[in-house]
Formats: structure tokens, C-alpha cells, sequence
């Protein structure tokens, strides 16, 4: 099977890559004479093209004769190769509209898409993903973040560390009043916050004394559903009823918001279930929270102050409390600081890439010298010129025109 690697094209730019050079040579000599790698130059790619000839593998801007093109984010339509196989986040499956084109694309090009966020295990839990690498970026900068609007301390941004161990280095100057940093979130994403807080050396407090109870030091709190969800009948909490039916909770954050400096949100959240808190609430003299860092950045999800996504390049934004509008960052003394960047991991490209280049060597290439695999099946989302069963719900979605 001959694979290539694909320049990434999307805007604003993404330095990842599938797998770093030293991670193909690994594959080639695990599994020789089964795969052939070629790798399309490219200017922004964390590896340099350089790094990749080093090691002898093969640059070429020509990838029609390659079995499978993998990528990370979506592949613009105009540089999709009809009748070929690709793998990378098409962020399709939730019918997302502004990549609708896309898909009614690939369908035409009769192109086969596997989607790395459909990948499953027999249990049907994710195999790949970017999340503590999000988890981790998406907490450095909720930190540099108030630095800049306190002027405590200064730190680097992500993107201008090299990889993990500077980015270290960097959190060595952040010097925290007595405040209080409230985190939502414990899966992989809510993991790689808690890395950065407790390289920080903050103390992890029960989310009851972050309530009632006063420090001398910053101190953070890991929240679950069940701190900050209760019941609308009875103000109860059931774990199994609430993921079934999470329209018959209400939110009951606000306790958290009266006491807490910083919020990062890195919960996953299912668009029935309760909002954290509502914009008009943001008005209240009693909510405390002035740096918002939304790994999440769902833009009407769970944290209404994302009004919209934030850049690498373009940071951070504000929102005015009293007319709960976007302006610039730290406009205003007590505005809130929004950090919402949705291509996080890409920050630090490197250290992602190899992580998730080793989560595709043990879950990924094993799969793809199986004759038959239920799993890339599974993973698969249209395939000769139509939706596959697993996705066929998306057929209304590919089917509806433009008004």
C-alpha cells in the first residue's frame, strides 16, 4: 500500500502531520513490504521536508498513485483527487454546514473518506485524538491569558515554544494571587489541563471547599456533570438518566462562577443538556469569572461568552458584561477575557503529532493490512459514491440546496 502524507491546506494554516519521519521509518521496518510512503512538500509542516529526505523517504508533489492520503484537517475540495482513499477530520458527522460542499465533493469524486474522530475500538471508544494536547495548549493559555490582563507575569506564547519541555520552562514564571480556577471536565482533554495546573504546582481542591472555603494560595477544582447539573423536578442527579436525557437537568454553575477567577471549559457537551450559565448573568456583581478559556469552543454550546472562534493569530476577545457584545481583548477593566482557539494542538505540532502518529501506528496501519476490517468499516463515511449505513443519516444533510 503506498501512502502519502498531504500538504495541509486549510486556513488559518495546521503544522501537524500523521506521522513524523522517524515514526515511518518504524512503520516501514514493522512492517516490511507492506507500505510505501511519499510525502508532499510543504512550507508550514512542524517536520521539515528536510528531515523526512534525511531518513530517505520520498517528497513528491504528485500523490495520484498513492493508495491511501491521509491528512489532518479538511482537504480543500479543489485539491481533492477523485476515485482515491483519504483519512482526517472532516468534521462532517454532526452535519456541521460550512463543510456540507465538502462532502457533496467527496461523494461526487466517488472518493472513499475515513474520518480519525469515527475510529473505534471493539468498545466503541476513541483509538485517535488530539484531545490532551487541546487539554494542554487550551490550559497554557488560559494562564497566559491572565497574565496579559493582570500583568503579574509574561509568558511566551504556545506556538513560539518549540515543544513540551520550553513550554515547561515558560510556566516556571507564572506567579498566581490566592485565586480560584474552575475546570469542567475529566476526560482526555480535562487530562491534559490538569498536566499544565499541576506543573504549575496549583493545588487541586473538592469542588465543595471551592465553595466554602478560603485559601492562602491559587487553587483549582475539577468539576463532574453531577457538580454542576441538577434535576428540574426534584434538583436530584442520576449519571445514567442524565446522558440519556439531559433536557431534564438545569444548570446550577453559577455557585462556581460567584467564587472563581478562571473557567476552562473542556467538557464535552451534548446540545440538549443545560448551558453553564446565560449571558445576562454575566451582568451580576456576583459572577466572579474575568479569563474564560473554552477548549471546547463550541460557539453556542455550553459557555455563552464564545461568541465566536478565536485565532492563534487573533487570541483572545472580550465581552462587556453590561451589553454582553464582543470587543477587543482587555477593553475593558471588568470584561471577560475570552480564549476560544479551535485548532489548539497545533500550537505545539510537534509533541501532538508524534502522540497521535503513535496512536495510528498501534490502532490504524495494524488494521489496514487486514483483508476485511470492521473498524475502518465503521470509520468509514461514503465510500464509491454514496453514504455508508453506519452515516447514512447524513444523506437529508448532502441532499439539501442552497435557497
Amino acid at each position: 500500500m503506498k501512502i502519502g502524507l498531504i500538504r495541509e491546506r486549510k486556513v488559518p494554516s495546521d503544522k501537524r502531520v500523521a506521522f513524523s519521519p522517524k515514526q515511518i521509518i518504524e512503520i516501514s521496518n514493522k512492517y516490511p513490504n507492506e507500505f510505501e510512503f511519499v510525502v508532499e512538500p510543504s512550507p508550514i509542516r512542524c517536520f521539515a521536508d528536510q528531515e523526512y529526505e534525511d531518513l530517505g523517504i520520498q517528497l513528491s508533489n504528485n500523490l495520484s498513485d498513492c493508495d491511501l492520503l491521509m491528512g489532518i484537517k479538511e482537504v480543500p475540495i479543489d485539491f481533492l483527487i477523485p476515485e482515491k482513499a483519504y483519512v482526517f477530520f472532516s468534521h462532517t458527522i454532526k452535519k456541521q454546514a460550512h463543510n456540507k460542499k465538502l462532502l457533496q465533493t467527496i461523494l461526487e469524486k466517488n472518493i472513499r473518506l475515513m474520518d480519525y474522530e469515527v475510529l473505534k475500538d471493539e468498545k466503541g471508544e476513541r483509538t485517535v485524538a488530539f484531545g490532551r494536547w487541546a487539554g494542554i495548549v487550551g490550559a497554557y493559555n488560559g494562564l497566559w491569558v491572565y497574565g496579559q490582563k493582570s500583568g503579574l507575569y509574561n509568558l511566551k506564547r504556545a506556538y513560539e515554544c518549540f515543544d513540551m519541555k520550553e513550554l515547561e520552562r515558560e510556566l516556571k514564571k507564572v506567579q498566581l494571587p490566592p485565586i480560584k480556577i474552575v475546570v469542567t471536565g475529566g476526560g482526555r482533554v480535562g487530562k491534559g489541563v490538569l498536566e499544565v495546573l499541576h506543573l504549575v504546582g496549583i493545588k487541586q481542591i473538592d469542588p465543595h471547599d471551592m465553595i466554602y472555603q478560603y485559601y492562602e494560595e491559587p487553587v483549582f477544582s475539577v468539576l463532574t456533570s453531577s457538580d454542576y447539573n441538577r434535576r428540574k423536578t426534584d434538583g436530584g442527579y442520576d449519571k445514567t438518566e442524565f446522558y440519556a436525557e439531559p433536557q431534564k437537568y438545569e444548570s446550577h454553575f453559577l455557585k462556581y462562577a460567584e467564587v472563581s477567577d478562571i473557567l476552562i471549559a473542556a467538557a464535552f457537551w451534548d446540545s440538549r443538556a443545560p448551558k453553564l450559565f446565560s449571558l445576562k448573568d454575566i451582568s451580576s456583581e456576583d459572577f466572579n469569572i474575568s479569563v474564560v478559556a473554552d477548549i471546547t469552543c463550541d460557539i453556542d454550546g455550553s459557555v455563552p461568552t464564545t461568541l465566536k472562534v478565536s485565532t492563534i493569530d487573533d487570541p483572545v476577545y472580550d465581552i462587556d458584561r453590561e451589553t454582553c457584545e464582543a470587543i477587543p481583548a482587555f477593553g475593558k477593566q471588568n470584561s471577560i477575557s475570552v480564549m476560544a482557539i479551535d485548532n489548539l494542538p497545533t500550537e505545539l505540532p510537534r509533541n501532538a503529532s508524534e502522540e497521535f502518529g503513535n496512536q495510528l501506528m498501534n490502532h490504524f496501519i495494524p488494521e489496514l493490512i487486514k483483508k476485511e476490517s470492521k473498524i475502518l468499516d465503521k470509520a468509514t463515511i461514503c465510500k464509491e459514491g454514496d453514504l455508508t449505513i453506519e452515516f447514512f443519516y447524513l444523506e437529508d444533510f448532502v441532499n439539501q440546496t442552497e435557497l
